[in-house]
């Protein structure tokens, strides 16, 4: 409570208040809301176990805990890179509000939010590759050993499909924010942004569900 109630009242002002609806204290009413929920991952679930004496916790509630807190502090990191100021009636050259392209048509120097967004962006997206990678090369070498050729094959095909998938999603995500600096091509820049947005969502129900046998089989019962 403690910790959240400064944060409560500031987003209470930042919308009862029609002076402070700005650009700027717009970004500060979202931090603030989503520092009461990161803030809200972690205490009371702390409160509780000082209370019963006991410092539990499920695998379920575990792994919840997990993945909002990161959910929240990816968050929090991005918002802290976007708060900039920008000239009035700008035009971003997308076809949404990318991160990358809002950089660039900034009124101030964004010199260190392009550094925080390379960080970032090799952190969420060079470390889960890597390790993308690594648990292939496991399988690839496991496939190997194999020796039926027909088994061999159907694994290949099935590890291919999704290794284009993920090479998809990640070549041209890593191509938008890395060179966002140095490319100048609105419309490229947008076409490799349809990859990972649109394309490639569309594409993994049909390489992770709709070509595996339970699923097709539950489908199945499902139409009949």
């Amino acid at each position: 409570i403690l910790n959240c109630w400064p944060l409560l009242f500031g987003l209470f002002l930042s919308i009862s208040d029609s002076r402070l609806h700005t650009p700027m204290y717009f970004f500060l009413s979202n931090l603030s809301f989503v520092d009461i929920c990161f803030v809200s991952t972690t205490v009371p679930k702390m409160l509780v176990n000082i209370e019963a004496q006991s410092k539990d916790i499920s695998y379920i509630g575990c792994l919840t805990q997990v993945y909002f807190f990161m959910v929240f502090a990816g968050m929090d990191d991005f918002l802290l890179t976007v708060m900039l100021t920008f000239c009035v009636g700008t035009e971003i050259p997308h076809f949404f509000c990318e991160l990358a392209q809002i950089l660039k048509v900034a009124c101030s120097d964004t010199f260190i939010n392009e550094v925080c967004l390379y960080v970032a962006t090799s952190l969420l997206c060079m470390l889960p590759l890597t390790g993308v990678l690594f648990s292939y090369s496991q399988i690839v070498s496991t496939l190997m050993k194999m020796a039926s050729t027909e088994g061999k094959y159907k694994a290949f095909s099935t590890c291919g499909s999704h290794l284009s998938v993920v090479t998809l999603f990640y070549g041209t995500s890593l191509g938008v924010y890395f060179t966002s600096a140095v490319t100048h091509s609105p419309h490229r820049i947008s076409i490799a942004s349809v990859m990972y947005t649109m394309v490639t969502p569309m594409l993994n129900p049909f390489i992770y569900s709709l070509r595996n046998k339970d699923v097709k089989g539950a489908l199945g019962r499902l139409l009949s």
